[in-house]
């Protein structure tokens, strides 16, 4: 962890010392990613603030009614449920670490049960508004070329933002169709890349990436106007411009193409676990929302058209109609 990173927990006192220990110990021997040791920071950080208001400076003096009255304070501030839920878990990491080191004694987090959250399914493109999407860059433009190649990426291998935007250029291996991630927790993983994307790729580093590069060194595959490697940010802005332009309603985000991506294999009949694999899922439980889609896409449309599906909706559709 960088020192950076160091300094949002750093302080005198015991509790500050030993949620310092805890996070080092996440980047150093778990090897977290950047951005989860970021968002573990931004959360201990409001944790702390609010304990030491309260005269807390000792972990072994932290109780379970103060984890709770400081949840409930974040959820009366407009916290999501699923935000809280990601909080209890970051809040019972750090206790639990006490309890292993002998800081604590009692882990104040024990019983203490996550909010309940709905059950949302991703939402996805159809292949039709993927192909649409994929078209919009203007491929008479560098940054065309660039965006295309991006995106045709992102969908062929569905790739977290981060991902896309870290891939250095040793990653890909055109002869063999192949693609290198390497995700969350620094865990490495093989993605085919199909033709169209290896395609776009292959135009944009030959025509465009050297006129950007302007011969600095930067290893990444995507690289932004200045030459630099592409951020999140900017990722994130030149999607929202395409699907705009191809007149996409509704938020699309880069998750959106990693979302479609899967949801394609699945509803195409491809194994669940293959999906994990592809998606780098340490969990195969984070891969079955897509089953639960594949289900409601299939209640979906017998409920639009068979003629007693209940709706009346279906009545006199032809089955050309239906597909």
């Amino acid at each position: 962890m960088s020192s950076a990173h160091l300094a949002d927990v750093a302080g005198d006192s015991p509790l500050h010392r030993a949620t310092d220990a805890f996070l080092l110990g996440l980047d150093v021997e778990r090897g977290a990613a950047t951005n989860t040791l970021e968002a573990y920071g931004r959360d201990l950080r409001q944790y702390l603030s609010w304990l030491l208001a309260a005269g807390v400076t000792d972990p072994a003096a932290v109780t379970r009614e103060h984890v709770r009255s400081f949840l409930l304070q974040r959820a009366q501030e407009g916290l999501s449920a699923r935000s809280r839920a990601r909080l209890l878990s970051t809040l019972r990491g750090l206790h639990r670490y006490c309890c292993e080191v002998g800081a604590a004694v009692a882990d104040p987090c024990e019983g203490l049960r996550a909010p309940r959250l709905p059950r949302t399914l991703p939402h996805a493109l159809d292949p039709a508004a993927v192909e649409r999407l994929l078209q919009a860059p203007d491929a008479r433009r560098p940054l065309g070329v660039r965006d295309r190649a991006l995106l045709e990426l992102a969908y062929a291998c569905g790739l977290r933002a981060s991902e896309l935007c870290g891939l250095p250029l040793a990653a890909l291996d055109p002869s063999q169709r192949l693609l290198r991630v390497r995700g969350k927790g620094s865990k490495e993983r093989l993605v085919p890349v199909g033709e169209p994307a290896l395609a776009a790729v292959a135009l944009y580093l030959d025509s465009v990436r050297p006129r950007l590069a302007r011969g600095r060194a930067c290893d990444r595959i995507f690289l932004n106007v200045r030459g630099g490697p592409l951020s999140r940010v900017g990722l994130w802005k030149l999607l929202c411009k395409h699907a705009a332009a191809c007149g996409l309603r509704g938020r699309v985000t880069p998750h959106t193409l990693r979302h479609s991506f899967a949801t394609h294999l699945v509803l195409g009949g491809a194994d669940l676990r293959a999906v994990q694999e592809l998606l780098g899922h340490a969990d195969i439980r984070t891969t079955e929302i897509y089953t639960h889609l594949d289900r409601e896409f299939l209640r979906e449309q017998h409920r639009r058209f068979h003629p007693r599906a209940g709706s009346g909706s279906g009545a006199g559709t032809s089955p050309r109609a239906a597909g």
